[in-house]
């Protein structure tokens, strides 16, 4: 098939009809909902939603147009090791839904932050965890957003700008129209979207090639096949370690405690079904990242076959054109293309619009509402989308920053959310791993374990560089084939800034591995917060409510003996989460024996949340729980005692 150079009317008909059913779907859930709609229905979908939905929104919330470019790029420039980032991808599955879910979905959480001022009585805890959260999301959509902007500026000419614009405008419409639904069903009919436009990569590019064995073979010969490095090197980019356990990590973060994830398991009714929904997700990432990394070595095998790399002819100016470079050259049919740059804005779609959706929750929740608390549930709902509305422009201002990042899409990607996502991990790893931790630990340590990272990857970016050492096909080149093709490779890509030629002092620092930020980050916290605790006055073994700690060894290790589980526990006893009751801080309990009396008193008590600052922080009055009507101690010849906010009958 000839190539192309522009769309043509069917591409264009392709691509508006997804963005007109993801606006459909959002406009829909509107209309829908528009009687009676509260809070809990816009950002947590009455928490009745349905098992697959959840799975497969939890799924494309973090598979992006960053996977859609990264992947095949990064395949395509170093060769297969990366693919084995995908087994440390199933393994943080695997351990948020063993540690964390359990943890977090018996506590009915609108904002995963909550977790953090119960466990550690402190509203400073939870605004730290919230800041830390809202820094890490504001940037990935700003990735999230552009990426699909360069593809489509490279096939079409259609303006950078305008494509951020459109990606934020839509997501922004849809999420802030429909809520927590409209998000989870558009991420459904986008899903089938990017993986029909992955397929038809892999699928005509092998056909052109002569099959996947010769696609095997090609890469083969070019010395790109390669799984396995076990060098434990830090500063070495990608190795066995920093892609499966720094990527676990990384990942356990992402599934266990990021507030889209949990937003979208706590949704579903039961916590069977929420732990279900983030084990589908080891299909998902399988099958998603297969074909991602089948689409890179295709491309490859396809132009080394012709003799000449796009780079090095000065086709593209990055490595992230080249998959939409391929297909407007290969996939020349009617409406291809366009299904792929859908496919692109699909994944786009999917993150930012996820992002909104938890942004609003958070900040409504741990912000807003302490201050609010006297809006009607109409308002309050009104608010939250004006939260969405506010945030989408940030998206959007923050993807014209990320147009000034070097290197390709996934890195920058992975470097920045990475140094934001260990410290967020490390606060809850914190609070549930360690019962001595106090709330003084967490917030110190957060703030260590979130500058550190940081500035090693902006270090990473201003100081060091690095380049291809892999061959690249350029005997049939036009442009740079007289040219020295490594010479050539660094300067198209512009993988980062120009190398440095003898790295020293801190500058070893920043040549440790974009992979390893979010470990960097979690120890930090741990191990600052713990050091803190210890210097302030740390909790006892038994202080804590153990709903609040993950009894690691019993869900991990469950078949050890039980004599060597309690140790292991520290002789704590530990609550089933099938048992645990909802939320018990927000109602009280009666008790079984006595008889609960209403107050004698036009006076209502003032249990409404206090909006001072002093109460932001954690402050505790210590009349708060004093008895507000003492004139009923004694009463029609009973005796009754104030017990949790209530008369009983002694």
């Amino acid at each position: 098939m000839a190539s192309k150079d522009e769309f043509d009317v069917w591409d264009w008909v392709a691509f508006a009809a997804m963005l007109a059913i993801s606006t459909g779907i959002g406009v829909f859930y509107a209309i829908k909902g528009r009687r009676g709609a509260s809070t809990k229905d816009y950002l947590m979908g009455g928490r009745n939603m349905l098992l697959l939905p959840i799975a497969v929104s939890i799924l494309v919330s973090f598979m992006s147009a960053i996977l859609i470019l990264g992947t095949p790029a990064e395949m395509y420039m170093e060769g297969t090791e990366y693919f084995i980032y995908v087994f440390g991808m199933i393994l943080a599955i695997i351990l948020a839904a063993q540690l964390f879910v359990p943890l977090l979905y018996p506590l009915e959480l609108t904002s995963s932050f909550e977790y953090l001022e119960r466990r550690f009585d402190s509203k400073a805890a939870k605004l730290t965890g919230t800041i830390m959260m809202i820094l890490q999301q504001v940037i990935y959509m700003g990735i999230a957003s552009y990426a699909p902007s360069t593809a489509l500026e490279a096939v079409t000419g259609f303006p950078t700008w305008a494509t951020v614009i459109t990606v934020g405008l839509v997501s922004t419409f849809y999420t802030f129209l429909g809520g927590m639904k409209a998000v989870v069903w558009t991420d459904v009919f986008q899903s089938l979207v990017m993986v029909a436009g992955i397929l038809a990569i892999v699928i005509q590019g092998s056909i052109s090639v002569g099959g996947l064995d010769k696609v095997w073979q090609v890469n083969e010969d070019w010395d790109r096949i390669k799984f396995f490095d076990f060098n434990p090197d830090p500063t070495q980019r990608h190795s066995f370690w920093s892609l499966v356990i720094g990527g676990m990590v990384g990942w356990t973060a992402t599934y266990g405690v990021n507030q889209a994830a949990v937003q979208r398991y706590c949704a579903l009714p039961n916590l069977k079904k929420a732990k279900a929904a983030v084990l589908l997700n080891i299909i998902g990432v399988f099958v998603l990242v297969t074909i991602t990394c089948l689409a890179g070595i295709v491309v490859f095998a396809y132009y080394a076959e012709k003799g000449c790399d796009p780079l090095s002819n000065e086709d593209v100016s990055n490595s992230n054109q080249i998959i939409p470079f391929f297909v407007m050259e290969k996939l020349g049919y009617p409406g291809l293309p366009g299904l792929f740059v859908a496919c692109l804005f699909s994944g786009a779609l999917s993150t930012m619009s996820s992002c909104l959706n938890a942004l609003s929750a958070v900040t409504w929740e741990d912000i807003l509402k302490p201050c609010l608390y006297n809006l009607s549930e109409k308002q309050k709902t009104w608010v939250t989308r004006i939260l969405v509305v506010f945030y989408g422009g940030c998206g959007i201002g923050m993807s014209f920053m990320a147009m000034n990042l070097g290197g390709t899409v996934l890195q920058a990607s992975l470097s920045f959310t990475g140094a934001a996502s260990g410290p967020l991990l490390g606060i809850f790893v914190l609070g549930a791993f360690f019962p001595w931790a106090n709330w003084i630990g967490a917030v110190v340590g957060s703030i260590f374990g979130l500058v550190l990272p940081m500035w090693i990857s902006i270090g990473a970016y201003s100081v060091v560089g690095t380049k291809s050492t892999l061959p690249f096909p350029s005997d049939n080149c036009t442009v740079g084939g007289a040219l020295n093709v490594t010479t050539t490779m660094a300067t198209a890509v512009n993988i980062s800034a120009p190398v440095v030629e003898e790295i020293t002092g801190i500058n070893h620092l920043y040549t440790v591995s974009y992979l390893w930020y979010p470990s960097i980050g979690a120890a930090t916290v741990v191990i600052i917060g713990l050091i803190v605790s210890f210097c302030t006055g740390a909790n006892g073994t038994h202080d804590i409510d153990p709903k609040y700690l993950i009894p690691f060894f019993d869900r991990i290790f469950c078949c050890l003996p039980n004599s060597l589980l309690r140790k292991l526990r520290c002789n704590m006893d530990f609550p089933d989460p099938e048992d645990i009751n909802g939320d018990d801080e927000k109602n009280t309990e009666e008790l079984d024996t006595g008889v609960t009396l209403t107050p004698i008193t036009t006076e209502k008590p003032d249990k409404k949340p206090d909006p001072s600052p002093i109460a932001l922080v954690g402050y505790k009055p210590k009349s708060e729980k004093e008895n507000m009507y003492p004139h009923l101690a004694d009463c029609n010849g009973e005796t009754y005692e104030y017990i949790n906010n209530a008369y009983t009958i002694n």
